[in-house]
């Protein structure tokens, strides 16, 4: 069992998780520090998850560390043959895999493709893709009631989950509601230590005093720089 995890920040909702000699690599999208070649040299074990096709979560290039790669997780939306096909798991929403190193759970998102959680090494992991409750402004109020229905349902299959680590957008385009999602995610969830991710307006989330079970949490991490990191303990 490893009771430490580094994770470091690459940009938008993407992230590489050191835990000994594997390396988890979440919706790759740019790496202009080439930061992940550099990690996953010294690496038994490499696998890459990609949620969904948008530009800012898959980028093609992950299959330039084919060589290296244990496995892909690839959402079902993503239509790609840069990928070995014997290194890749296409999962739909609801699936789970199971092999002797990796357990791994997909639910839905209330955007495009999937979320995952994901159990390795004694470590309970989960990157919500694009999942989250979208509450534009902007849009109508039969827009935004369609997506709190969407968000409220895929919670009752979320409640009661147990996270060592979880990844969820609070993104700052929302502004006063860029938090409703993450704030109802954690107050029915069970949740570490939590990283913030997708914030595309780049505003500072400022964490609420009674935010849920704030105090219950180890650690709230929320990445601004890319290449920056952040050490998880048991």
């Amino acid at each position: 069992m490893y009771d430490k995890v580094k994770v470091t920040y690459l940009l938008n909702s993407g992230f590489i998780l050191e835990i000994g000699d594997c390396a988890i690599i979440f919706d790759y999208y740019q790496d202009e520090k080439n930061i992940v070649d550099k990690i996953i040299q010294d690496k038994k074990e490499v696998y890459f998850f990609v949620s969904h096709v948008h530009y800012d979560h898959f980028n093609p290039k992950i299959s330039e560390f084919k060589d290296k790669v244990t496995k892909y997780f690839i959402s079902y939306d993503v239509v790609t043959d840069v990928l070995p096909k014997e290194k890749t798991i296409i999962l739909d929403e609801y699936m789970t895999y199971d092999d002797k190193n990796i357990h791994v759970r997909s639910f839905s998102s209330t955007d495009e493709g999937i979320s995952f959680f994901v159990e390795k090494n004694d470590w309970k992991i989960f990157h919500a893709g694009d999942f989250n409750w979208w509450h534009w402004k902007g849009d109508t109020k039969e827009n935004n009631a369609f997506a709190k229905n969407g968000f409220v349902k895929q919670m009752m299959r979320l409640s009661g989950l147990k996270m060592d680590i979880a990844f969820f957008p609070v993104d700052s385009r929302l502004e006063e509601f860029l938090d409703l999602g993450v704030t109802e995610f954690c107050k029915v969830t069970e949740v570490k230590n939590l990283i913030t991710m997708h914030n595309v307006g780049k505003k500072d989330w400022i964490i609420p005093e009674d935010f849920p079970n704030k105090e219950k949490m180890n650690s709230i991490w929320c990445p601004k720089v890319t290449g920056e990191s952040h050490f998880i303990t048991k």
